[in-house]
């Protein structure tokens, strides 16, 4: 993060003139003193609430930093594991595979290992209000809005979650494996997702490497869909070259279940939002969203009978789902449609990222707009015009929480 600091002053010469100047305190009566001190405190107020998520948010991250090592120093180490070993030298060649096929940034990112003895690195809570699937979106100095709050310890980011719910939200609490951080620093690879399969880590450093190469401040499903896609494009570039027949079998194998499981999401989806817009009391309304669940969960049952026992999909639906849990599936798949359209209106790669840029570079719903219609078909080559008057958007159901 640039700083700048305050520059230095000559003997005998003016002060600097400044832009806003206080009257001394000594000027100022003490009812006088303890009013300013009382607007103060009310306008810092959201920020100092905030101090201990801010706080938990730097801490952890530079914990990871701190206890980074470089691949190459790990790799000459005869300490290191075998098992470790094989698992950096693969990730090593995706790195350069994404940066090299993919046009992906070529950074800091990816050449240090971090053991961070956890599961997971971090745990996002999502949340919605009792009758709308839109999630409440969180705004922070530098990522601007987002669908999410992350937090490093699984303790504090339950206690979030159950504050939420006490205020009557539907709240979601996942497990992360990975985070960006949109190239302001090396991301380093993580114990918590080193040795999950050649595939997904091919998935994961293409969707990660994705964020640093396009990004637009305080869209989520723009953000996440967009990396969607890169990573699709980047698992079949990667089979292509190095798939097995065995690795092209579990993937389409993969791919079939994934389509069934959103398939089935979007569905119910729709069935949500069409019970939510139909103007029905609260306590008629809630009693059909908990059956719309139900038979979700029991839809989802049969499906798969035909997954000849695939068991991937089990812990999400073991929960009790809320719509909280189909907004952040949402965020992630509801734009990359149109942008894999997109990717096939391009040349290269490098084209493809031109063109998301100027979408990023659109309003809100003109880039919404704009993928959308994509998707169906029926967009034109350029994209709509920055400054093109767009109607209002309607209020989000949900509220909109600042820091």
């Amino acid at each position: 993060m640039k700083r700048s600091s305050q520059p230095e002053t000559l003997p005998g010469s003016s002060p600097q003139p400044s832009f806003l100047r206080f009257p001394s305190l000594a000027r100022i009566r003490p009812r006088a003193r303890w009013a300013i001190a009382f607007v103060l405190v009310l306008m810092l107020l959201p920020t100092l609430r905030s101090l201990p998520f801010y706080l938990q948010a730097a801490v952890g991250h530079l914990s990871i930093l701190a206890a980074a090592k470089p691949i190459d120093a790990l790799l000459l180490d005869p300490r290191t594991p075998d098992d470790l070993k094989q698992k950096l030298v693969k990730v090593t060649q995706i790195r350069e595979f994404a940066v090299r096929e993919l046009g992906l940034p070529d950074n800091g990112s990816y050449r240090e290992y971090v053991d961070i003895g956890r599961p997971a690195v971090a745990w996002n809570v999502v949340a919605t209000s009792e009758f709308s699937l839109e999630p409440v979106e969180w705004c922070f100095p530098v990522a601007g809005c987002v669908n999410y709050r992350g937090y490093f310890n699984k303790d504090d980011a339950i206690a979030y979650a159950k504050v939420l719910q006490n205020e009557g939200y539907d709240v979601h609490v996942s497990e992360v494996s990975a985070y960006s951080t949109l190239g302001w620093f090396g991301d380093p690879v993580l114990s918590s997702f080193i040795h999950t399969s050649e595939l997904n880590l091919v998935r994961l450093i293409s969707h990660e490497l994705a964020h640093q190469a396009v990004y637009a401040r305080g869209d989520t499903q723009f953000n996440e869909s967009f990396a969607v896609a890169v990573e699709t494009e980047g698992v079949a570039r990667w089979l292509a070259r190095h798939g097995s027949e065995t690795m092209r079998k579990t993937y389409f194998a993969y791919q079939s279940r994934k389509k069934d499981y959103l398939d089935l999401l979007t569905r119910y989806r729709n069935r949500l939002e069409a019970l939510y817009a139909s103007g029905e009391n609260a306590t008629a309304m809630r009693s059909d969203k908990a059956r719309i669940f139900r038979e979700l969960k029991n839809e989802f049952g049969m499906i798969k009978v035909g997954w000849g026992g695939y068991t991937g999909y089990d812990n999400w639906f073991n929960q009790r789902l809320t719509n909280a849990h189909l907004a952040s599936i949402a965020a992630y798949h509801s734009l990359a449609p149109g942008f894999r359209a997109l990717m096939d209106q391009q040349p290269d790669m490098p084209a493809f990222f031109a063109a998301a840029k100027e979408l990023a570079a659109l309003p809100k719903l003109q880039r919404e707009q704009r993928l959308l219609a994509l998707e169906a078909g029926t967009a034109g080559a350029a994209p709509l015009p920055v400054n093109k008057p767009q109607p209002a958007r309607p209020v989000r159901a949900a509220r909109q929480t600042v820091g």
